[in-house]
């Protein structure tokens, strides 16, 4: 159902009168980011396919449909999203992937979710359409728009669609095991990173290094046979990790997104860590102070974001100073009145 003049509408009457909205598409991650306030604008039922060429590797689709719905009509065609954004929740839309910009394990290799981001059409804070971008790879003299809506948590405004560059799956996938020490695990990624192996997919959490390898047969198996790890079977474990399954993200304790160099040696906090995208995201799990794990994040050339946890705590780095007043003039180009998802006790 395409509900784009409805949306429009409503945002237009809410700039009127400064009423702030919630955007909500399918709710799979309200604890993402600050607590927000002001009246629920629900996108769920703007949804559908709009357009999709499988010749073309092209896939446009309004922001409510379900993540779910996506990656079954794309593995119908053998293809995937090569960004493979964790859901956490079966009602997990696009839109709602889009504005968090959080992709899977194979990040690194494959690339994150703006890369692949060819276009959206959005409402802005005035409660006008805009589309920016297009269907192919390069649409644009200057800066792509549409890329900023990546991770911009609907700051910048309401995604009604969004068009992507989609991929054949691999022909093969292999994961290897090895048991290793962190500092050895994350020597051994970056060594493997320099090397031309198809590489997908590399993360450790205690003691055990976890290796996936993706592409063609001859590729994947020749790989393995030069790395000779341990072969696995796929139970899933990939899925786990990038949907928050596995043993070590259960529990009440703070979780924290650490981003560093992915040569990064471990850092000194107390607490399980797990590594992912070969060294480049770490999570830890602790009671370590805010300022103790930031600061301890920035010194190694990183910076960490509370991904789950208690209230009172700032969910993200603090930006330098430019980089901040850059931020606050761009979302007042799109949102001059401060309505759209705005932090709660933040006034426009």
């Amino acid at each position: 159902m395409d509900r784009a003049g409805q949306i429009a509408d409503r945002v237009r009457a809410a700039a009127a009168d400064a009423t702030p909205l919630m955007i909500r598409g399918g709710g799979s991650k309200p604890w993402y980011g600050d607590p927000l306030t002001g009246e629920p604008l629900e996108i769920a039922d703007h949804a559908g396919v709009v357009e999709y060429d499988p010749g073309e590797l092209v896939l446009t689709c309004r922001a409510g449909t379900p993540l779910a719905e996506l990656r079954a009509l794309l593995a119908e065609n053998g293809q995937h999203l090569p960004f493979d954004p964790p859901a956490f929740g079966r009602t997990a839309t696009i839109g709602g992937a889009v504005a968090c910009g959080l992709s899977g394990p194979a990040r690194p290799w494959s690339g994150a979710l703006r890369d692949y981001l060819l276009g959206a059409r959005i409402v802005n804070g005035r409660g006008e359409i805009l589309h920016f971008g297009g269907q192919v790879m390069k649409n644009v003299a200057g800066y792509d728009v549409s890329r900023l809506m990546a991770g911009a948590r609907g700051t910048l405004g309401v995604l009604l669609d969004v068009s992507f560059k989609v991929l054949p799956r691999p022909a093969a996938e292999r994961t290897l095991r090895f048991d290793c020490p962190q500092d050895e695990a994350i020597r051994r990624m970056n060594a493997w990173a320099g090397q031309p192996l198809p590489l997908s997919g590399a993360a450790w959490s205690d003691g055990v290094l976890w290796l996936r390898l993706a592409g063609a047969r001859s590729e994947v198996a020749g790989a393995a046979q030069t790395l000779n790890g341990q072969a696995v079977e796929d139970d899933g474990s990939w899925q786990a990790l990038r949907e928050h399954e596995l043993a070590f993200f259960a529990g009440d304790d703070p979780l924290w997104r650490l981003a560093l160099p992915p040569a990064a040696a471990p850092l000194d906090l107390a607490g399980p860590c797990l590594v992912d995208w070969g060294g480049a995201q770490r999570w830890y799990r602790g009671n370590e102070s805010a300022e103790r794990i930031r600061a301890a994040v920035e010194a190694a050339g990183g910076h960490a974001t509370l991904f789950r946890g208690p209230p009172g705590i700032e969910r993200f780095h603090p930006l330098p100073a430019v980089a901040a007043r850059l931020q606050e003039r761009i979302r007042q180009a799109f949102d001059p009145h401060g309505i759209l998802n705005r932090r709660s006790g933040v006034a426009a």
